[in-house]
């Protein structure tokens, strides 16, 4: 007799619903997101299959469910992976309106049972997952230093204009360090140029000279202290530190990534590739977990990066192509910025981009072509282990 297992996943506690072929329940149990009592649980579980084929799946790929995802691989069990958004849809096909954890991990079971289409979730190895928690959080500090910079540029606007707009702080270090000490026009006029060029010079600041002469410039187009100026400028000082420190937690995080992106067995193929640098091949093995074959076709990959359009065809009407509505953004994401990049390093990436330009096309579509186009390249060196070479075409011998 075989069973599904069905498991609605979550931070302190997962529900377990098992079902036999014809639906019947044969266990509904709430279990602690502990070892212990995991293990117990596939024992029950183990148990109630009696040798026969035993199928579980569940909602989340990881994060709160991890532990428990390592156990059932170890243990050689077959697990299915179900988006929580096709757990949501479905549930509204089955009786009642009310929404449980039990209900839930019911639904996650009859759909592993009725459905042939779903995905295998495995664990991913060690080097992938160290990746993958890397980028995350990598992508939280980029994204603090990006509201930062707002922050800081919105406070300066509120007293002092000229300076705001004088520099671009994500990009000048010299620029946040002069906020450090100085930051109001009257302060800027006092100090005047060259002790602030020392000032900068002594801290090791780069285009010191220019920095400072911008500044005073600044400072001298306006005269008028604003009310908001005492307050503001202590708020500034803040976050231009504050800005100067995430910078330096990105850049060892950066060459943390760059140091173990270099043990995965596909690092050699994917930094081969045009436009794919450390950081972008290790968001790319993250997402993946380093193992192709789970997607079992380029065609499949491509469903899942939302490179492979949906036909929405109704009666009269066909050719209809949409981006899916499910798909792997960090992969998107992946594989439009490589792009990118490789407009400016690769002559075929830029030659099919501007063909499809010529043919009417957007930016952004020639850049979606483009990226389907690398990926099935990219999957190929993969699937066959090779490095990416360029092929120049020799003009034709005239004679």
């Amino acid at each position: 007799m075989q069973l599904w297992a069905g498991i609605d996943a979550g931070k302190a506690h997962h529900h377990c619903v098992v079902i036999d072929g014809e639906g019947n329940r044969l266990l509904s149990q709430k279990v602690p997101n502990d070892e212990a009592a995991l293990i117990q649980l596939l024992g029950t579980v183990l148990d109630l299959s009696d040798g026969g084929p035993l199928v579980w799946a569940m909602d989340l790929n990881h994060g709160g469910p991890a532990l428990l995802i390592a156990l059932l691989v170890g243990h050689g069990q077959n697990l299915l992976y179900i988006p929580g958004r096709t757990v949501h849809h479905a549930s509204k096909i089955y009786r009642g309106d009310g929404k449980t954890d039990a209900k839930d991990a019911a639904v996650i079971a009859d759909q592993a049972r009725m459905r042939t289409d779903l995905q295998p979730l495995r664990a991913g190895d060690e080097i992938s997952v160290g990746l993958r928690l890397l980028t995350a959080r990598r992508a939280d500090k980029s994204a603090d230093r990006v509201r930062s910079i707002n922050r800081l540029k919105a406070q300066l606007l509120e007293y002092f204009p000229a300076l705001e707009r004088t520099f671009d702080y994500s990009r000048s270090k010299a620029a946040l360090m002069l906020l450090t000490k100085y930051r109001t026009p009257d302060g800027i006029r006092r100090a005047g140029q060259a002790r602030i060029q020392a000032w900068l010079k002594k801290h090791g600041a780069r285009s010191s000279a220019a920095v400072a002469a911008a500044a005073v410039e600044a400072a001298k187009s306006q005269q008028t202290v604003v009310p908001a100026q005492r307050i503001g400028e202590v708020i500034v000082a803040a976050l231009a530190r504050e800005v100067a420190s995430l910078n330096e937690e990105l850049e060892e995080l950066d060459a943390l990534i760059s140091e173990k992106v270099t043990e995965h067995r596909h690092t050699e193929v994917l930094l081969s590739m045009p436009g794919f640098g450390p950081v972008l091949a290790a968001e790319f093995l993250g997402a993946t977990g380093g193992d192709m074959t789970v997607f079992q076709s380029a065609d499949r990959f491509a469903g899942v990066v939302g490179l492979a359009p949906a036909p929405r065809d109704s009666g009269r009407i066909s050719g209809n192509h949409h981006r899916p509505r499910r798909y792997d953004r960090r992969l998107l994401r992946v594989f439009f910025l490589s792009g990118l990049s490789a407009l400016k390093s690769c002559p075929a990436s830029r030659a099919y981009y501007d063909r499809k330009r010529v043919e009417g096309k957007s930016h952004i579509q020639a850049m979606l072509s483009l990226a389907r186009r690398r990926l099935n390249v990219l999957w190929a060196m993969l699937r066959d282990g090779t490095t990416y070479t360029l092929v120049s075409l020799a003009p034709p011998l005239t004679a």
